[in-house]
């Protein structure tokens, strides 16, 4: 975000090392006043006047866990720092990366209904890294230039939540491969958590994936209205799913119009049926924590 001309001012918020990073960054030549805030005493401060608020906060997973593993821990760290946006920065546009985001979203929206300040068009599940990894991966078998090969990633941000729409791409696939593929993008966030030995989970190309949908959001923003960008908010298109990713036009107020999911082959029928379940019990978990807290 240090990185985007249009950011006047970046606040960093954590418990610890918060202003180390911030001088740190501060050094990089572009126009973003960085401040570093360091503990429950000065959220505020970090949030007051924001525009976009990105909630990368959590701990991050370990071999062999889920990300619903994780759920209580972060469950409470977001739902910390959604009380602070909702007292400081309600109209903020929230960008919630924080794992895991099929539950997060909808506790950040809970929070936010509590202190009626919620709009659903202002809240965004950050989906990008699913669509990042669809275009590497299709890209390291039919070849080609990864930034072109778009592939639509819909449904949630965990396991079989994530449906890769490979037969809306421009490429054929034989059911070996699909089966192949859709896996792989499913559980790509595991082969980083391997690959680092359980000393973390994917940072860098979430940073990317993060900082690209952030971007898109910041382009709308300055009345650009041709953006379209994957992300999990608050929609119909799947009757039953109140929340669900989808590709969606960003605009000048945030949620613009929500594309629908296009024709699904059988298979991806079968992917969307498998995950309609697992969705509905992942929001009403981010749901009722809130509600029992």
């Amino acid at each position: 975000m240090k990185l985007n001309p249009h950011v006047t001012k970046l606040a960093l918020f954590d418990i610890v090392n918060t202003p180390g990073v911030a001088a740190d960054l501060s050094h990089i030549n572009t126009p973003a006043k960085v401040t570093g805030h360091k503990g429950a005493d000065q959220l505020g401060d970090a949030l007051t006047g924001a525009d976009i608020v990105i909630i990368p906060a959590g701990v991050p997973r370990k071999p062999g866990m889920t990300r619903d593993d994780l759920f209580n821990t972060n469950a409470n760290i977001v739902k910390t720092l959604a009380e602070g946006a909702a007292k400081h920065s309600p109209k903020a546009f929230v960008c919630v990366i924080a794992n895991p985001v099929n539950s997060t979203v909808p506790i950040v929206a809970e929070v936010f209904k509590k202190h009626n300040v919620f709009d659903p068009k202002r809240l965004f599940g950050v989906t990008t890294l699913d669509v990042v990894r669809a275009s590497t991966f299709v890209t390291d078998i039919k070849g080609g230039d990864p930034a072109r090969n778009k592939v639509t990633v819909v449904g949630g941000h965990s396991g079989v939540t994530i449906l890769p729409l490979l037969s809306q791409t421009e490429h054929k696939f034989t059911q070996e491969e699909l089966e192949a593929l859709t896996k792989r993008i499913q559980f790509g966030g595991d082969e980083v958590v391997k690959a680092k030995d359980g000393l973390g989970s994917a940072t860098l190309s979430m940073a990317q994936a993060g900082a690209r949908f952030a971007n898109a959001l910041i382009k709308a923003c300055k009345g650009d209205k041709t953006v379209v960008e994957p992300t999990y908010v608050k929609s119909d298109v799947v009757p039953g799913l109140e929340y669900f990713a989808s590709n969606v036009e960003l605009s000048e107020e945030g949620v613009g119009k929500i594309h629908p999911l296009g024709t699904l082959s059988q298979y991806e029928q079968k992917l969307l049926e498998a995950a309609i379940p697992e969705l509905k019990s992942n929001i009403a978990k981010g749901v009722n924590f809130v509600k029992g807290n």
